[in-house]
Formats: C-alpha cells, structure tokens, sequence
C-alpha cells in the first residue's frame, strides 16, 4: 500500500475505526495481530490505543488494511501497513471539531505541535474519530483593509472552509491599515469611500464619497480606482490619491493570497498565487476563488 502522502485524511472518516490493543506497539506485532483478522467492509484504517478513555498519555498507533473482499460485511486483513507508532503520534480530545473537515484537523495539529512528520488522532465531535496524517497545511494571506472591523473576507474564508472539499488550509489575516494609510498624508480634508469605514475621526475633516458631498473640497481621496472613477462622475476630475485596494497594494506577490477589489462584480480572478474576489463576494465567489488557489495542491 505505501501510503506516506501529506495530509492524508480519511474521509469519510467511517472509514476509520478506532480499537483497544493491549499487545506491543511494534510494527511486527501489530502486523501480526491484525493479519488474518476479519474487517468491516467499510474499514480502511484502524487506529490502535492501549487503554480506553480519552486520555492523551494512551500510547496509540494508525495503520492502514487491505481486505480480501469490499463487497461482503466482513472481510479477512490480507496486508496491513503500520503509518504511525506512538513516537511519532499525538492524540486529541477535541469535542468541538469537525472531523470531517481538513482544515480542522490541521488547526487542531497546529495548535499540538504536530508537524509534517507526525500524525494527529483527534476524538471530535459527536464522538467520531479521524486523523492527519504528516499534515502540511497550506499557508493562506488574506490581505484586507480595516476598518471594519472584522474584516469581512476573512471571516468568510474560515467560513467556507468549514465545508469546502478542499486541502486543509492555515488562514493569517494580513491587514491594511486604513487609519495608517491616511496618515501617510496631511491634506486639508480626507475623502473615504464610506462611513462603514469607521473612518470619521483623521484629525482633519472627513467627507463621505458615498453620500456625494454637494461642494468640491480640497481633499485628498483615500480609495481605489472604482472611487475615482466615482469621484470623475461626481465632480469631473481627479484628486490627490491615497491607494488603498488590497489588490494593487498585494500585486507581484509570491506567497497564496486572497484580497478584494471594487472593479470585479460577478466573477473571481488569479493572478498567479494572488485570488480576487469582487468586494461584495457572496461565499460561492470566495469558495470559487479559495479553489482556484489550491487546485494544483496534490493529496485532496
């Protein structure tokens, strides 16, 4: 069988079944001990612990089966490849995470300590069992201005990697500081794109581009294209600008990122390693854009 693949996890995680083995935690006895042995049909891995309970300090071991026969209820182990001894696997009692879900279980390994050379067993939610094998998480930017906050986007991608059929995925939020950004300049007055922005308070006065000031000031813009292109409509010219979209701000970067910009409406786009959703992404838009990111990933 040789299953050494990053990220190895179960799904469904059925496909696990998890028993007390009082023998010892070699892989010569636990392929002894289980060789010959009848198996579910449905059994793929089994994980093995010395002891009941949820007790981390039970010595535990995976191992992955090949049965004789899928079809019949139960079927005779023909070959057993032992993944992980207790040196090299850490057990969980996690009642508040989703098996099921990669992403989890890598944030789960993550917070243990559990690198790409181990393997997690966690014992979550509902009492089911599954485990990450060597897991590698891909590493996720989302890159944001705030205020608001919370920054939206980002509360949407942990969203949708609570159900996505995606590898497993570790999100860092990187933020774009709207009040920093705005002090990088000194104008006699600030126009933002809006009052969500939490905004009104830049030592000078602040206008609103969405309630279209009725007089022209001598401010300065902090916004995006789609604001001066507003701004053009508005009043027919440009003004002093500020950058402030997470798309041209992140642009030539090497690392998996994902940002919003103003001027998509309906559809994502990549660039490179570098997701755009439109500003006003629904989660399909974000789940579309977090699989577009990924799909060279191998191991799914």
């Amino acid at each position: 069988m040789m299953r050494d693949e990053r990220n190895l996890v179960p799904l469904p995680y059925r496909n696990v079944s998890m028993q007390r083995y009082d023998g010892p935690m070699t892989r010569g006895a636990i392929e002894a001990h289980l060789l010959g042995k009848e198996a579910y049909r449905r059994t793929e891995f089994i994980v093995l612990r010395a002891g009941d309970g949820d007790d981390p300090a039970i010595p535990t071991a995976v191992v992955a089966v090949r049965k004789r026969d899928s079809e019949p209820l139960f079927s005779e182990v023909l070959d057993v490849e032992v993944l992980a001894l207790p040196a090299t696997t850490t057990f969980a009692f996690s009642p508040d995470t989703d098996v099921a879900n990669r992403s989890a279980l890598a944030a789960v390994a993550r917070a243990h300590g559990v690198g790409a050379d181990g393997t997690l067993v966690v014992w979550g939610r509902y009492d089911h069992v599954n485990f990450i094998h060597h897991p590698d998480p891909i590493v996720l930017r989302v890159i944001e201005v705030s205020p608001p906050d919370p920054p939206k986007l980002y509360d949407m991608v942990k969203h949708v990697l609570t159900y996505a059929d995606l590898p497993p995925v570790h999100v860092e939020f990187e933020r774009i500081d709207l009040r920093a950004l705005c002090a990088t300049v000194k104008p006699a007055a600030y126009l933002v794109p809006c009052r969500s922005g939490g905004l009104d308070d830049l030592g000078a006065p602040v206008y609103f581009l969405d309630q279209r000031p009725a007089k022209r000031e001598d401010w300065t813009l902090v916004g995006c294209e789609r604001s001066l292109q507003f701004h053009r409509h508005y009043y027919g010219d440009e003004p002093p600008r500020v950058e402030m979209c997470p798309r041209q701000l992140a642009a030539g970067r090497s690392d998996r990122c994902l940002v919003k910009c103003c001027l998509l409406e309906f559809h994502t786009e990549r660039d490179g390693n570098v997701g755009v959703v439109p500003w006003g992404s629904d989660l399909t838009m974000v789940e579309r854009a977090l699989t577009d990111l990924v799909k060279a990933y191998a191991h799914v």
